[in-house]
């Protein structure tokens, strides 16, 4: 892929970059965590530090092709100019005449951001011509595109993979540091190399399983996805969350497992409560006798404390997925006590990786910085997917001239 320094002098040039600012918002529409906006700065820096009058265009939510006002990066505008100690202008379109006058008033060294691309049905359109024609208009407006959105790349959307085929190409730095860091997980990592999963499905990490089974050295699993591997196993899981779909698939990679001689670390004990609340009655059970009426909630105490031991030899870690609905107090000791565990590698020497998604929204919720990891991944799915070895548009497109 090229980079930011193969474009050459960007000095009054438009730059078109693809950013992921696909932040949560509460109701009165405050960002409750900008790590993806912070993690967009050092590549618009250094834009804007070359001389180059800089469009950003991202996307927020899931908004139906249309504006709505519950969805506006506004909000984004307002952080992205505190992170950038400057001023950032704001289009209220995407490509309309708002941003056609914001982008052609726009001095060198300024930025701009425009409002959320999803407001145009091109922009996720499975319509080639329709995303062509929003692509084009996305094209008209710069010089040059930078692709520095990892959390998209695994999409064929407009503003990502299309814009790339119309104008002179580059990796942003956060696409390429997270192609560098991912790399090192897939290709020779320094072992002993422990895998961590959690999440609430098991169906969506079966992929990487399957991936990094013969990779890894062990697979440490919890979250909502172990009830359904207990399941597997025989055992009763009550009313936890259960893909029953999924059983014999789980089967097999665990009997994989066995033959390859990955170990598989389950938790002992779990956290059982009555309902899916902070205020529910709730009990430390072992995992093979969670009783019918309840549902795991979290990995149990005694877990916690096995699943931190494995790691404390790890050289690579690569962690995906809470252990428990780390949401609620009652329930998030069993991702804290994972989130130590990996600082503590990190410590002393092990590349450890937050896959982002629910993993990195954990540990800044529970009082983390992103520096007290070895990376924190802007893209849950895009993450998952490049470990899988599928081949992610947004990527592919970039290596073409």
């Amino acid at each position: 892929m090229k980079t930011i320094d193969d474009l050459g002098d960007l000095r009054g040039r438009t730059v078109l970059v693809r950013s992921d600012l696909n932040v949560p918002l509460d109701e009165e529409g405050a960002i409750t965590d900008d790590g993806r906006v912070r993690a967009s700065v050092p590549t618009l820096r250094r834009l804007l530090d070359a001389g180059a009058r800089v469009v950003v265009t991202a996307h927020l939510g899931r908004p139906s092709g249309a504006p709505d006002p519950r969805y506006s990066l506004r909000p984004v505008a307002h952080r992205l100019s505190e992170l950038l100690g400057e001023h950032v202008a704001f289009a209220e379109d995407t490509v309309g005449k708002a941003a056609r006058e914001a982008v052609a008033g726009l001095p060198d060294g300024q930025l701009v951001l425009l409002e959320n691309l999803r407001f145009n049905p091109g922009e996720t359109s499975s319509d080639e011509e329709e995303r062509d024609g929003f692509a084009e208009q996305l094209a008209a407006l710069a010089d040059v595109f930078v692709s520095d959105g990892f959390g998209v790349v695994h999409r064929r959307q407009a503003s990502v993979y299309d814009v790339a085929l119309r104008l002179p190409h580059a990796a942003g730095l956060l696409v390429q540091q997270e192609v560098e860091v991912l790399r090192r997980l897939r290709e020779g990592p320094e072992r002993p190399y422990v895998v961590v999963l959690g999440g609430a499905k098991v169906s969506d990490k079966l992929g990487v399983v399957d991936a990094l089974i013969g990779v890894a050295d062990k697979l440490v699993i919890g979250g909502g996805m172990v009830f359904t591997v207990l399941a597997a196993q025989g055992h009763e899981v009550g009313r936890s969350l259960l893909e029953e779909d999924q059983l014999e698939a789980v089967r097999g990679y665990l009997r994989t497992a066995e033959e390859k001689g990955v170990e598989i670390l389950l938790p002992a004990d779990v956290v059982v409560a009555t309902e899916f609340a902070a205020d529910a009655d709730h009990q430390v059970v072992p995992a093979d006798a969670i009783p019918a009426d309840r549902m795991g909630l979290d990995i149990g105490p005694e877990a916690s404390r096995a699943f931190a031991d494995s790691l404390q030899d790890a050289r690579t870690v690569f962690w995906n997925g809470p252990m428990g609905a780390f949401e609620m107090a009652p329930f998030a000791a069993g991702t804290r006590a994972v989130a130590e565990a990996l600082v503590a590698a990190g410590r002393d020497g092990a590349l450890t990786v937050v896959g982002g998604g629910d993993s990195a929204a954990a540990v800044r919720q529970l009082g983390w910085q992103d520096d007290d990891f070895g990376h924190v991944s802007t893209g849950g799915g895009a993450s998952l997917e490049y470990l899988e070895g599928k081949e992610l548009p947004g990527l592919s497109v970039l290596e073409e001239q």
